[in-house]
């Protein structure tokens, strides 16, 4: 399994080990001057060897499998809706899985998502998205203004 290793505003990276988990924190400066993403081979004191990615994202992504729902709004009215999963999380948004082959909406269209993290208390998310890309069954969304800063989202993602 390939893991994703974000670089930090000072050009460092944490890896951890996937075997014993423990964790080292490396200076890529040479790495996070590439304008992409970039594959490196890791290797714990423990002898377990790994691949990384290092990415520059600005905001770290978690990867997680949430089950969900989504409504398209035209003008403030429901058009559409449907299931979704989602595949990750930041703080700015989510990419979503979408339940079926086709659906009614493109870039720029808004969904409400209504999603229960997987936490302990299983605390239920209803935002407001935007549609900034699709790929396939894949589309990428951002928060609308107002939802960037949700206290619960940040908890989550810290975990």
């Amino acid at each position: 399994m390939t893991q994703r290793v974000y670089i930090s505003q000072t050009n460092d990276a944490t890896f951890t080990c996937p075997k014993c988990e423990r964790t080292i924190t490396v200076n890529v400066a040479s790495y996070a001057a590439l304008q992409k993403s970039v594959k490196v081979r890791s290797r714990c004191t423990c002898g377990h060897t790994w691949v990384s990615i290092l990415e520059k994202r600005k905001q770290y992504r978690k990867q997680v499998h949430l089950p969900g729902t989504y409504k398209q709004l035209v003008s403030g009215n429901p058009v559409d809706k449907g299931r979704m999963t989602i595949v990750d999380i930041s703080k700015g948004g989510l990419k979503l899985k979408v339940d079926r082959p086709a659906y009614p909406f493109d870039v720029g269209h808004r969904l409400d998502v209504e999603f229960e993290l997987d936490n302990r208390r299983k605390t239920l998310i209803r935002r407001s998205v935007f549609v900034k890309n699709i790929d396939g069954p894949f589309v990428g969304t951002a928060f609308s203004e107002t939802d960037v800063d949700d206290p619960a989202l940040g908890f989550y993602l810290l975990g």
